[in-house]
């Protein structure tokens, strides 16, 4: 820290120190919540702080600080709106979406998922092993090259495999 911040601080302290119960008080009565004045209160002196380098020397400090905790508490008002026109969009969704899977749904999907292992199990052990790295570790080509001693090219011809055998296997039965 930098000899010429220390004032900086210094102001910031002494502003806080004689200001904040007011603030504190100013927002209590505009809002009705003490802890949600407590939150804009903090967040208003904490702009200042970041806003520190650039701020002038205040002939009116409160003046100051309300028309920045008025610009948080317009900023926090917009967030809200569009948090709630958010939940009201994801709750029309929701209910136009099927909660649950059917029981028939969920046995098609469990008899694919036993084919595709099936169909893993008949692979060499490179092209299984590329094929789980890939899809369930989302690894990339270079880094399962890498782990298993081959050339990408390799690599690349090992998943080919792993899902041709995964694309049959899904129309037959498992052995």
């Amino acid at each position: 820290m930098t000899i010429a911040q220390y004032p900086i601080r210094q102001d910031m302290a002494s502003l806080y120190g004689e200001h904040h119960a007011w603030l504190l008080g100013w927002l209590r009565k505009r809002l009705g919540c003490a802890h949600y004045a407590a939150d804009v209160a903090q967040d208003t002196f904490l702009r200042l702080i970041a806003a520190s380098d650039n701020l002038p020397q205040l002939a009116e400090p409160r003046a100051f600080l309300t028309t920045t905790a008025k610009r948080l508490l317009v900023d926090r008002s917009r967030r809200h709106a569009i948090e709630q026109a958010y939940m009201l969009e994801l709750e029309a969704l929701a209910g136009q979406l099927p909660c649950f899977p059917s029981p028939e749904e969920i046995l098609q999907a469990v008899q694919s998922l036993e084919r595709i292992a099936c169909a893993l199990e008949q692979l060499s052990s490179r092209a299984r092993e590329a094929f789980l790295m890939h899809y369930l570790d989302g690894e990339s080509h270079a880094v399962i090259a890498d782990r298993l001693g081959v050339s990408t090219r390799m690599v690349h011809k090992y998943l080919v495999q792993a899902l041709l055998g995964c694309d049959e296997a899904i129309g037959q039965p498992c052995l």
